[in-house]
């Protein structure tokens, strides 16, 4: 849920009459500007950062098969023109967007003259269908027609495009908390009926004594299991929001973690089943990352498009998706920890316990530029009233760095307990 202030739909009254020359003059000299230009800079400084730990675990720390690291280069070259494409497919979309009424204006800039300025909304949808082009084209590639695992990916990009569809469909109609809730669980559907892995847990080794066993088999407990975290995912990153590029900037961070946590495994396996299963969760998770660094050249402060539902939607049902069939679902948690955080903080006003506000944001003052805290429980708030009043890029940057440290903390914690925990 994005900072911002739907246009109502009473300001445009339809009548019969035929609008007079004068009229018509009036609305094409207000036609809307086109949007600003993607800001490069950004995209182009995390990929020269993320490209050193990137290649050094492909080429050098992991011992990865050819054939292996040939599929991840296809996907990467794949997810590079994805960007590409995105960057140019957002600035057409915006103009459809504006012409259908689908914008808004940002209520943390509110005073200001950028406050007044209308910005397309729903952009996530071009992220959606890029990444999905990409995934299918990759199946040429990969796949083949006898392939174990190409029912369940495309079992997953099922799960994927149909949350595509639900997260636009809330764009359109704004539906209520309640019925976001659900979306989710019909969207990973497809998923969980062609999921055919295991549906075993490892038990932690300080817990054998108690447990009797090592291996415990779940049944259909796990199925809820994967259907609860898809919709914890997708409505985490949906809820942690209300600043330019907070939302796809905490799917760029958690996206590289997952990514660089795959590498790792793939090098440190001798299983070739646990390869795939790692390799499977990157062929998805490299064009997530692509796409979404392209969207956030354009939703970065100050932002020029509005992601919409359509975006957390897919980013969160995506990252589910390859944690559960990539089976590191606790890792993905971990990952996840400020977004746990958050819903912990905001678990009393979505539960009704305390008064729910439509938009849960931060206060912010035109005549200093600065973001203050309120009373809601939402760690964007929660932030400001522990360290005083930020400006809207300097808070979403501290809460980015944040959410990398969580992502840090996780690789710390893997590496303590590896060997005593499983």
């Amino acid at each position: 849920m994005t900072a911002r202030k739907r246009a109502s739909a009473a300001t445009t009254t339809a009548t019969d009459t035929k609008p007079s020359p004068s009229q018509t003059q009036e609305t094409t000299a207000q036609i809307d500007p086109p949007i600003a230009p993607p800001k490069k800079y950004l995209s182009f400084k995390f990929c020269i950062f993320f490209s050193i730990p990137y290649f050094y675990l492909l080429y050098q720390h992991s011992k990865i098969e050819q054939e292996l690291k040939r599929s991840i280069l296809i996907n990467a070259a794949l997810s590079v023109a994805g960007f590409f494409l995105t960057q140019r497919m957002i600035p057409v979309a915006s103009r459809y967007v504006l012409k259908r009424g689908l914008f808004g204006f940002d209520i943390n800039k509110k005073g200001t003259p950028q406050g007044t300025v209308k910005v397309p909304e729903s952009l996530g949808i071009v992220v959606g269908i890029v990444f999905l082009v990409l995934a299918i084209l990759f199946q040429y590639f990969n796949f083949t027609a006898d392939s174990n695992w190409l029912v369940e990916y495309n079992a997953a990009l099922a799960s994927i495009c149909f949350m595509i569809l639900l997260g636009f469909v809330d764009d359109v109609l704004d539906v209520p908390w309640r019925v976001k809730l659900l979306l989710p669980s019909i969207a990973a559907l497809p998923l969980l009926m062609a999921y055919a892995g295991h549906t075993t847990i490892i038990i932690p080794k300080p817990l054998v004594s108690y447990v009797g066993q090592e291996v415990l088999d779940l049944g259909w407990v796990y199925k809820l299991y994967m259907g609860l975290l898809a919709v914890f995912c997708t409505n985490s990153i949906n809820i942690h929001a209300g600043l330019n590029g907070l939302e796809v900037g905490q799917t760029v961070v958690i996206a590289s973690a997952i990514l660089i946590h795959n590498l790792m495994q793939i090098g440190a396996s001798s299983d070739p089943e646990y390869k795939q299963a790692h390799a499977f969760s990157i062929y998805l998770v490299q064009p997530l990352l692509a796409t979404s660094l392209a969207l956030l050249s354009y939703n970065w402060y100050p932002s020029s498009v509005f992601v919409g539902d359509t975006y957390t939607y897919f980013a969160g049902m995506t990252m589910a998706v390859v944690g559960i069939l990539g089976h590191y679902s606790e890792t993905l948690l971990i990952f996840f920890l400020p977004q746990v955080l958050n819903f912990l903080l905001s678990l009393p006003q979505l539960s009704g316990y305390v008064k729910c506000p439509r938009h849960r944001l931060p206060r912010f003052n035109p005549e200093t530029g600065l973001l203050t805290g309120t009373r809601d429980g939402t760690l964007v708030i929660v932030y400001l009233r522990i360290f005083g009043p930020k400006t809207e890029k300097s808070l979403c940057i501290h809460l980015l760095l944040v959410q990398a440290l969580g992502c840090c903390f996780c690789f710390v914690l893997r590496y303590c307990l590896a060997g005593w925990y499983k």
